[in-house]
């Protein structure tokens, strides 16, 4: 963990059926907070289970509660717009500037993190299964319904890094948690069925299927090279030079050499750490800035907002996370202003992604709106 102190939550507050709800406010800044008059029903029954895939050794969270999760509502209806009377949303507050809460649908929900709970150990030969222990919560980068990411200024972007970086901190060091993965979708195209601007964070009690893959192909490189393979990559990217998007004192953000998505862009910090909680002042103020280029670039590729998946790839200090880098990586399934790329047959059933443009071409491309907006 860095010197800069992790920031707790300005303003704690609870959901009518005992949800914590979060604020983190801007200088100045009061959410206001009213009582949650909602007659939501009690949480006790609500569980989820996860399962082992025996043919593949990953697993499934099973979470059928998330059949009623709120779908597409009128933006008159909006549940994490504020909601000042306390009867009408996710958020029973005058107003925010970031607010998190345990997701009232969650994919993991079998159990209390102050719980101890141990991964039931993986077998070929019965079916294993266990309570689905983590967490899932929503962030709201905005009260603003109309807002995006890429629309916040430095230091409200900073905010929701910096409330990044305190759930990080909280969720890692509860007991079970083996990862914590803090993502935004954003757009219809991507599946997102609300449109207010926010992200979640997963504390998961198992590694996730590209952690795994991707740990184990960096012990595979420290074994036969004795380096760290993401800072193999991240040097090979600035060596090369073709596919760097954009570069800062302590950032680089670059389409992947074998980028899988039709717009892929990952962003690494220069000094390897495992997670946000391990950044610097100046690195956190970096991140903010690099990822709000990057997001308004996606945004200004073509005439409509590009729908986009961004993902924190985050590490513990658990010896088998050792290899582990903190990345972005953001990715988008339009691939033209007019197509989508559909992960159908060989990506959805073999796992095996096939690129329909070149990631140079992609990387100029993105140079080029960057330059053209004067960014």
């Amino acid at each position: 963990m860095s010197d800069i102190a992790i920031r707790p939550a300005d303003t704690v507050a609870h959901l009518a059926d005992g949800r914590d709800l979060l604020f983190f406010s801007l200088p100045g800044r009061d959410p206001r907070p009213v009582t949650d008059l909602r007659p939501l029903p009690a949480r006790d029954g609500l569980q989820s289970e996860i399962r082992l895939d025996r043919a593949t050794g990953h697993w499934v969270a099973i979470a059928a509660l998330r059949q009623d999760r709120t779908y597409k509502p009128p933006a008159d209806q909006c549940p994490l717009c504020p909601s000042p009377s306390g009867t009408d949303s996710e958020v029973p507050a005058h107003d925010y500037d970031v607010a998190v809460f345990e997701n009232r649908f969650p994919s993991l929900s079998g159990a209390q993190l102050d719980s101890t709970f141990v991964l039931p150990a993986e077998t070929t030969e019965t079916p294993v299964s266990a309570v689905g222990h983590g967490r899932c919560e929503v962030i709201c980068f905005s009260s603003d319904h109309q807002a995006s990411f890429a629309s916040l200024d430095h230091a409200h972007a900073r905010l929701v890094v910096d409330a990044w970086r305190s759930r990080t901190a909280a969720l890692s060091a509860s007991p079970g948690v083996a990862e914590v993965f803090c993502f935004e979708n954003r757009g219809e195209d991507i599946g997102v069925t609300l449109t207010h601007p926010h992200g979640q964070i997963y504390a998961y009690p198992y590694l996730t299927p590209r952690t795994r893959s991707m740990l184990d192909q960096a012990s595979r490189h420290r074994a036969a090279h004795d380096r760290n393979l993401f800072g193999d990559i991240l040097a090979t990217e600035i060596s090369d030079g073709a596919r760097i998007v954009s570069r800062s004192e302590h950032m680089t953000a670059f389409v992947p050499f074998a980028a899988r998505w039709p717009v892929e862009v990952h962003i690494y910090p220069h000094r390897r750490v495992r997670d946000l909680t391990e950044l610097d002042d100046a690195e956190l103020d970096a991140l903010t800035d690099t990822y709000l280029q990057i997001l308004r670039t996606f945004d200004a590729l073509y005439p409509t907002p590009l729908p986009y998946i961004a993902a924190v790839h985050q590490y513990s200090s658990d010896s088998e996370q050792a290899e582990g880098y903190l990345h972005i990586e953001l990715m988008s399934v339009r691939r033209s202003a007019t197509k989508l790329k559909f992960l159908a047959g060989s990506e959805s059933a073999m796992d095996a992604f096939i690129t329909d443009v070149t990631p140079e071409s992609v990387a100029r491309r993105l140079r080029d709106t960057i330059a053209e907006a004067g960014a």
